[in-house]
Order: C-alpha cells, then structure tokens, then sequence
C-alpha cells in the first residue's frame, strides 16, 4: 500500500526516470508542461504561477536548482533557505505538480533539451520573444522548445509577494 507521503516523495525523481515516466505520458497524447526555479520559500506568488502553469498541459514538471546552484546566482549567503529536500518535498506535496526534477547547472539548459517539454513557462519578469541569451529577459531552452513545436509562455507574476521581499520583512521585523 502506497501512503500519501510515499505519492508525493515518488514526485520526485532523477532525469532517467523523468524521461521514462515522459514517454508513458507521450504515449497517452498529454502535453508535458515545464517550468523551473528556486522555490526557496514557497507563497501565493509560486502556488498560483505553478497551477496557472499547469493548466497549459496535462502534466507540469518543474526544474528545482540544487542548494549550489542558488548559490553561485548570487542571492545572498544566507539562500537558500529551505534545503534541496525541503524545497523538493514542498513542491511535490502540490497537487499541480506532477514531477520535481533537480538541476545542478546554473541554467535548466540541460533538462529542457533531454525532456523536450511542449510548453515551456516562465514568470513575466522574463519575455518569451526575447532572442538575445545575454538578456535577463531571455528565457533559456527557448530557442529548443519552439524547434521542436512548441510553446514559450510567460504567466504574470502576483504583485507583492517573492521569496526576497519576505526574507527582507523578516529581517525588518526583528
């Protein structure tokens, strides 16, 4: 008998199985949505982007940045907050989350090129027709969804709430 944390923890999983479980899925016509991020904190702003996500496809996957990934972006000695597991954990325990996938590389480069998703989101901070990789705005992997027929969407953000501006209230609270 499965329990439900055994459900959720099987959500997460490594790129080999990642791609086993696609081809089943693929099998069936579902659409493969990605997205990908820190999550350090979770709150409104990532629980509506990730079901706003999910309802382009049948099936969202999203790329989680390794503790050491985080912290070569530079966003502070202290981030992340929440550990790989933690953070790993929290998202799958979502219901629109069907998969969570780590990713060590500074970019999600790799995962989207060995997943191929159908539909690639991200916040819209970034701009799904910029070209320029050097952009902040540059959506990376791109270039590859839509050469392989797919979609690049961005889904506007929830004013007000992000992992920095809670860790900057936290500090201002004490």
């Amino acid at each position: 008998m499965i329990t439900r944390l055994s459900y959720i923890q099987n959500k997460i999983v490594d790129l080999e199985t990642a791609k086993k479980r696609l081809k089943g899925w693929r099998l069936k016509q579902q659409k493969i949505v990605f997205t990908n991020g820190c999550f350090d904190i979770l709150h409104k702003g990532h629980v509506t982007y990730l079901a706003e996500a999910a309802e382009l496809g049948n099936r969202l996957i999203v790329g989680l940045n390794t503790d050491d990934s985080i912290k070569r972006q530079g966003k502070g000695d202290e981030r992340p907050i929440n550990d790989n597991d933690s953070r790993a954990l929290t998202l799958a325990g979502l219901g629109c989350v069907e998969m969570v996938v780590f990713f060590n590389e500074d970019t999600p480069i790799h995962l989207i090129e060995e997943l191929l998703p159908d539909v690639l989101v991200k916040g819209s901070d970034y701009d799904p027709e910029e070209q320029n990789p050097d952009s902040k705005k540059y959506i990376v992997g791109s270039d590859i969804v839509r050469k392989n027929g797919g979609l690049v969407v961005a889904i506007p953000l929830v004013d007000g709430y992000s992992t920095t501006s809670i860790i900057e209230k936290l500090k201002s609270d004490n």
